[in-house]
């Protein structure tokens, strides 16, 4: 049994159209000086890109008529490139970094603790802190809740409390984000 023939799929192409690509009759013609020169024939356009040695690249395709640019379209690729790889670079993901805790903790842990925490609030991330009961810690646990109340109070000015303490289980969990 035969198959009929199929014409291939047309490949989508990313970016704007270019030179033959156009399928506009008219354009509204920008030359490679940013003179606005008005609306123009498709073919005269790209006649012209082509005499300047350049392509004719189709900049606003939801105009009527499009707007297209005479320009070096390898160029304009290039700075697109460099423009959205500089964008990456200075995006900051921010990271949720865990400082676990104890009721009973020592002054000097507690201090360690804070610096730490301080110091995620400095580099932009966010901070849970998970308190957690052992035994009969349970009986007691105002000790737990002074604790988050004294870690509260203390980073006040570079962090917000983003989601209050509460309980999931045996321990309180408790996210601060800096401010």
């Amino acid at each position: 049994m035969r198959r009929p023939n199929r014409a291939p799929v047309a490949v989508a192409k990313d970016g704007p159209r270019i030179n033959d690509e156009i399928r506009n009759v008219q354009v509204q013609l920008i030359d490679q000086h940013g003179e606005n020169l008005g609306t123009i024939e498709t073919s005269v356009a790209v006649k012209m890109a082509m005499d300047a040695g350049m392509d004719l690249v189709e900049i606003s395709p939801n105009n009527n008529p499009p707007v297209c640019k005479i320009m070096d379209y390898g160029k304009y690729k290039f700075q697109a490139q460099k423009k959205a790889a500089e964008a990456r670079k200075r995006q900051k993901t921010v990271e949720i970094k865990e400082i676990k805790l104890r009721p009973m903790i020592d002054d000097h842990d507690y201090d360690v603790k804070m610096r730490a925490m301080l110091r995620f609030f400095e580099e932009g991330d966010k901070v849970k802190i998970t308190l957690r009961y052992r035994g009969r810690e349970m009986a007691h646990q105002e000790i737990g809740t002074k604790l988050l109340d004294r870690v509260k109070s203390e980073v006040a000015e570079v962090a917000k409390v983003e989601q209050d303490a509460r309980f999931e289980g045996r321990q309180v969990v408790m996210v601060l984000a800096p401010r």
